[in-house]
């Protein structure tokens, strides 16, 4: 293995001396011929400024000779220059980016191996689509039979299934299907695409991420009684805010601490849903952490509530903008510890319901979902985590409108008081020294009397 290092520059009288040693080592160039005729006049210039040049060719070591003197002079400048002069002087490189593929930029799926360079290859890959032509016939030919109702009714259930998992599996191994699926391009109105999307979800780590987040920070049971989410509920906050710049939205993974500067407008939620059939579904925001002084627990304080919403197949985020309850942005009380905000997504049972007015203070979860008949075997969730910061005062002052509260931690009666307040030395004697008695003094300790 060859491993290329720079030298260190001695002088410029050795490198001279090594690079003359150099070109004399190396032999001579052949001399271009005076008498051959040119092919035309600047060539013929050309030509006649090699011959009468006495420059000599310059050689490999030449060449090191001048680049190592040049970068001893550039350094040398740079020297006198400053420190200033040398980061202007740098260059900054310019960093280019492809853009991001998705359904706004759509991308074509292209083969990673060029046809006949691995036969194998093009074996499996034609093999694949044989395979799927035959399944997409046999999906065809059954939804035929169902559209013209030649399936008997007994069978009618069990054949729709059948005709579900033709179409997933006519498709699922198709290299361009998956391509499309695992760089979000997905269209979300095709089974194939809401299978592989869903399953991504299911193994890849959010689902999991989510759930542990939950019961780690004690959502279930403090909030739910249990939980089971059906899709995928994401949430975006400005993580940007600055007088001259607009907010740059990102998205929040769950249990994250933000800001009150990131909470003060409502934040974005994106909904990914499998399933294509019409759901409503009730969406509740919720923080359980507000201390309550009169029982020394904590109550919960409902932040935004929006009934009857209708998940879209898109990627556009929910249209909260007239919400059933507005929303409030989060206000945790200074002295107390982080506060957990929970938004589900729940499905409605009972079809359109009509939500009466709720009391944001002692809002009690569980009661709201009994009565308005809501499921936790479904649905999507989100959490984030906020802190008191010198910007939640605005928060009450501003939107509140009440003064701030402050709490702290009740200190624990001491079963060692008394024993810390004695004294850890014994009082000095009182008998007299040398014929003259002792006089105790309160201030400090005895002294001698007059």
């Amino acid at each position: 293995m060859l491993f290329l290092a720079r030298l260190p520059v001695t002088s410029s009288r050795a490198l001279a001396r090594g690079a003359a040693t150099a070109a004399a080592r190396l032999p001579p160039s052949p001399a271009t011929p005076s008498d051959s005729p040119p092919t035309a006049p600047n060539t013929a210039v050309v030509t006649a400024s090699k011959a009468t040049s006495s420059k000599p060719r310059a050689t490999p070591a030449a060449n090191a000779v001048k680049r190592d003197t040049s970068n001893i002079s550039k350094s040398s400048k740079d020297e006198k220059a400053g420190p200033g002069a040398r980061k202007l002087a740098q260059k900054k490189p310019v960093f280019t980016r492809r853009p991001r593929i998705s359904l706004a930029r759509p991308r074509k799926w292209n083969r990673p191996i060029a046809p006949g360079l691995i036969p194998a290859y093009d074996q499996a890959l034609k093999l694949i689509r044989d395979d799927a032509a035959k399944i997409q016939a046999e999906a065809a030919e059954l939804r035929a039979r169902l559209q013209a109702g030649k399936v008997p009714k007994e069978l009618l259930e069990a054949e729709e299934k059948r005709l579900g998992i033709l179409d997933v599996m006519g498709k699922v191994n198709l290299p361009d299907v998956r391509w499309k699926a695992y760089n979000g391009m997905a269209d979300m109105n095709e089974p194939v695409y809401r299978h592989l999307v869903e399953q991504r979800w299911r193994n890849d780590g959010p689902l999991d991420l989510l759930m542990e987040r939950l019961h780690q920070m004690n959502i279930v049971p403090d909030v739910l009684p249990d939980f089971h989410p059906s899709f995928d509920l994401r949430l975006n906050s400005p993580q940007k805010r600055t007088a001259r710049a607009k907010p740059v939205w990102k998205p929040v993974e769950p249990g994250k601490f933000l800001s009150t500067q990131m909470t003060v407008h409502a934040p974005r939620l994106y909904a990914t849903v499998f399933h294509k059939e019409p759901q409503l579904y009730t969406m509740v925001m919720v923080d359980p952490d507000i201390p309550d002084e009169e029982n020394a627990s904590f109550t919960t304080f409902l932040h935004w509530l929006q009934p009857n919403i209708e998940l879209p197949t898109s990627t556009q985020p929910l249209a909260l903008a007239s919400a059933h309850t507005p929303y409030i942005p989060p206000h945790p009380a200074q002295g107390s510890p982080y506060h957990r905000y929970f938004i589900a997504l729940l499905p409605q049972t009972r079809g359109r319901i009509a939500v009466k007015p709720q009391v944001r203070e002692g809002f009690n979860m569980r009661d709201f979902i009994r009565d308005y008949g809501l499921d936790v075997n479904g649905g999507g969730a989100h959490m984030f985590r906020c802190e008191w910061d010198k910007h939640t005062a605005k928060v009450w002052e501003q939107i509140i409108k009440k003064p701030v509260p402050r709490f702290g931690v009740i200190p624990r009666p001491d079963p060692f008081r008394e024993i810390k307040a004695r004294s850890r030395y014994p009082p000095l004697p009182t008998k007299p020294v040398y014929g003259r008695p002792m006089v105790a003094n309160a201030k400090g300790p005895a002294r001698l009397a007059n």
